[in-house]
């Protein structure tokens, strides 16, 4: 899919209106998508709760959905409510992309998960439930980055911990979606077109 494209670097840009983005602060893992089934939050939550014994860290899940409030009450049941934020939908989520220090997508499901393609294009370190389908083509089987089984929040949380920790380069992972770029993506199209 051309989901690469040449206005995501100057969306990226722009100011993140979210404080805890901002310079000397701990560090930020960032989840986004509907808040529904499919993506799973509770388990990301429940795993950033594990990683938040072990050092300081915040977590913002962007997105809108008919599960906020079953996610607002496991927030303050688990006593996350200073350091997990609900920011609700984001007209222009890539300069959160580009300012977190880790992007987790926690899914059961995915078409293709554009999301994480977007966040390795702009170099951010990210971490993915190898659901089906998508997160193991883009991570290369878990050589590009950890690929942890759905649902499982201890591997979820171990995973998060040790890539913020020891981050992957951010031109691996923006190698690693090259194909996802809109004018190489629209040539294999062509070339697919032509040998048909």
């Amino acid at each position: 899919n051309p989901v690469i494209t040449p206005e995501l670097a100057s969306l990226a840009a722009e100011p993140c209106p979210h404080p805890w983005f901002q310079r000397e602060r701990p560090p930020v893992i960032l989840g986004a998508g509907r808040l529904q089934r499919q993506k799973d939050f509770p388990t990301l939550i429940r795993a950033f709760a594990l990683v938040r014994r072990e050092r300081p860290c915040r977590l913002v899940i962007i997105g809108e959905g008919g599960d906020r409030k079953a996610l607002e009450t496991l927030i303050a049941e688990l006593g996350l409510g200073a350091e997990v934020d609900l920011p609700g939908f984001q007209a222009n989520p890539f300069p959160f992309m580009a300012a977190a220090d880790l992007f987790v997508l926690s899914s059961v499901w995915e078409g293709s998960p554009n999301v994480l393609t977007e966040a390795m294009a702009l170099g951010t370190p990210v971490v993915a439930t190898d659901c089906p389908s998508g997160p193991a083509e883009l991570l290369d089987s878990g050589r590009i980055a950890p690929l942890v089984p759905v649902g499982d929040l201890v591997g979820l949380a171990q995973a998060m911990s040790e890539t913020l920790e020891h981050p992957m380069p951010g031109q691996a992972l923006k190698a690693g979606v090259a194909d996802y770029n809109q004018a190489r993506s629209a040539r294999r199209y062509l070339e697919v077109l032509e040998d048909g």
